[in-house]
């Protein structure tokens, strides 16, 4: 046996007693749709017990049920009511977020946004569908702006007196970021601020990160310019000698000449503000040997810190000692220059000596005197070796080679020094 749900058993009871035809529920009034009754035996009013209504709701509505019936309790079986169409409330975005034209509800267009510092990743906008899904998920925001950094700006800076350097100093800058304001150290790529730098342009940065990892950097340089004079050059025959860089403002050169000549001009010169040297010109020009002194004395004087002296003293100009002597002396003669060697020839007995400084003639007496202060003996054969303070260093009762003669000598301790500055100006003889 089929049994009716109570409702529609009540319906059913109702049309059979009398109640057909007669207005039962109250009419359905529908906005945004429409509705499509049908009546148990085609009655007039579209309300009465057991009348079904269809639901239709225009696009962007829904109804709970798309049908309903005219019940009993003259209500009818659901709600009808066509609700305008809402998806899920959207999630807000970390770092930004998003305005709407209606809400959650049905064609609302929703258009995102992210805070000043981030870009959005993904779709811009989001439509709701008829379906209740948004027609684009929610984007996100990342931080991928750089952080601002500003590089300071430096001026060039001269070095200075007699400095190849300049102390430069600076305020070191702050990172300025877009988006969450945090940052790490500030970091420099050259030497700090406060440091002395050499000569030239000096290519430096700073460079920062945010929290993003995103590195904001900026670069600056840094020149030292120095003033410097028109280059010096050693004088011929002489040594040249100059601190710091040598021709730049402050530096001093000093000037010597090489033994047998003597100094013209400044003995040092200075690079000045105005970029000129200071002094006179220097200039070595050869000595001038005055052999008309009244004295040895007078004589050796003039060879103090100049020269050394190698004096050979014979009997006679055939004594076989002498020979040989001047003979291994006379292709040495670049070896002697170089050492600052003078040879003084003493030759004979008085009154009948003769004294000579390479071409120059020595009277006599001035001769006899060389002898008498040196202790030197006019019967037989003696070197002398003198040094540049007017030392007597070495003497030799026989000839020597020039070889043992330049080997002695280099062993001076002023010779060292001078060996060291003919090095440097390229002066050597020929082997």
């Amino acid at each position: 046996m089929e049994l009716w749900p109570l409702g529609l058993l009540f319906v059913q009871i109702c049309l059979c007693s009398g109640y057909e035809g007669t207005p039962w529920c109250a009419p359905i009034k529908l906005k945004h749709g429409d509705v499509s009754c049908h009546t148990p035996r085609g009655e007039h009013y579209r309300n009465v017990m057991g009348t079904r209504c269809k639901i239709r709701c225009k696009r962007g509505y829904e109804s709970q049920n798309s049908e309903v019936v005219c019940m009993a309790s003259k209500h009818w079986s659901s709600n009808y009511a066509c609700r305008e169409i809402r998806c899920p409330k959207l999630n807000m975005l970390a770092n930004g977020g998003y305005k709407c034209s209606d809400g959650s509800y049905y064609n609302s267009r929703c258009e995102f946004f992210c805070s000043p510092g981030y870009s959005m990743k993904g779709q811009k906008t989001s439509v709701c569908q008829h379906n209740k899904v948004w027609s684009a998920g929610v984007p996100t925001c990342i931080d991928i702006d750089p952080p601002k950094i500003k590089c300071p700006n430096v001026k060039d800076k001269w070095a200075e007196p007699g400095k190849l350097t300049a102390r430069m100093t600076w305020d070191t800058p702050e990172g300025v970021d877009t988006a969450d304001g945090i940052l790490t150290d500030v970091t420099l790529k050259g030497k700090p601020s406060k440091s002395d730098f050499p000569e030239g342009l000096h290519k430096m940065s700073y460079s920062v990160f945010d929290r993003a990892g995103n590195k904001g950097s900026c670069h600056f340089t840094i020149r030292v310019r120095v003033r410097r004079c028109s280059p010096l050059f050693p004088p011929d025959n002489g040594y040249m000698k100059c601190d710091s860089d040598g021709d730049n403002y402050g530096a001093t050169c000093h000037f010597s000449c090489t033994g047998g000549f003597e100094l013209q001009g400044g003995a040092a010169r200075v690079c000045q503000s105005g970029l000129s040297w200071s002094g006179l010109d220097t200039t070595c020009a050869p000595m001038n040997i005055n052999v008309g002194v009244r004295s040895a004395a007078a004589l050796l004087d003039q060879f103090y810190e100049k020269r050394r002296l190698l004096i050979i003293s014979a009997p006679t100009a055939a004594n076989h000692n002498y020979r040989f002597q001047m003979t291994n002396l006379q292709p040495a003669q670049c070896g002697l220059d170089l050492r600052h060697v003078t040879v003084i020839e003493l030759v004979g007995t008085y009154p009948a000596q003769v004294g000579r400084i390479r071409h120059r003639l020595l009277p006599p007496g001035l001769a006899l005197q060389i002898r008498i202060l040196l202790r030197i003996p006019q019967r037989s054969f003696q070197m002398v070796l003198v040094d540049k303070q007017g030392i007597d260093k070495q003497r030799y009762p026989f000839p020597i080679t020039a070889a043992e003669l330049f080997t002695t000598i280099d062993t001076f301790p002023l010779r060292k020094d001078e060996m060291v500055l003919q090095q440097e100006a390229g002066q050597f003889c020929q082997s």
